[in-house]
């Protein structure tokens, strides 16, 4: 107990600096440095301690860190219900969403070629795989395949323009 009396008074200051860092509040980090010192009489004997200051700093950053976890330190704001969205106002802006969504894809597939928009049609509307779509069209499949993929690259790009040009329109 002397020789850890004598270690603890060594690095006082810097235990409470620490505290202080962490804790922000003098007192707090006073009651938080004896506290930290009733640990060391607990935790010291079970520890082989290579570096006795950073070991020290590690712990009383630990205490710290788990001082300000409790519920007690736990900081809550009012509710105000006013700040919140009316669920059928939220649910009414997404249908109105998914609907405007739905036209601009319409209008996109319009810009499509004719193989393409064939294409994604039978693949992502009729749920049809590569070699129906080969069957039924008369194309390659890898043509399919790549109408495919161009399609939807293209549908891509018409659908981000499309809402470039609504904010640009808004402002």
């Amino acid at each position: 107990m002397e020789v850890l009396a004598v270690l603890f008074q060594r690095y006082m200051d810097l235990l409470y600096g620490v505290c202080l860092k962490y804790l922000k509040q003098p007192e707090t980090a006073k009651d938080a440095v004896m506290q930290i010192f009733e640990e060391l009489v607990v935790k010291l004997p079970k520890h082989e301690v290579d570096n006795f200051k950073s070991w020290l700093y590690t712990l009383a950053k630990n205490h710290c860190l788990m001082q300000l976890r409790t519920p007690k330190n736990l900081k809550t704001t009012e509710f105000n219900p006013d700040s919140m969205q009316l669920e059928e106002e939220m649910h009414l802006n997404g249908i109105q969403l998914k609907e405007e969504n739905l036209q601009k894809l319409e209008r996109c597939l319009e810009t499509l070629s004719t193989e393409q928009k064939k294409s994604v049609e039978l693949f992502y509307l009729q749920n049809k795989c590569y070699k129906e779509i080969a069957e039924e069209t008369g194309i390659e499949w890898n043509k399919v395949r790549s109408f495919i993929q161009n399609g939807r690259r293209n549908l891509k790009i018409c659908m981000e323009k499309g809402v470039e040009l609504e904010m640009r329109n808004e402002k």
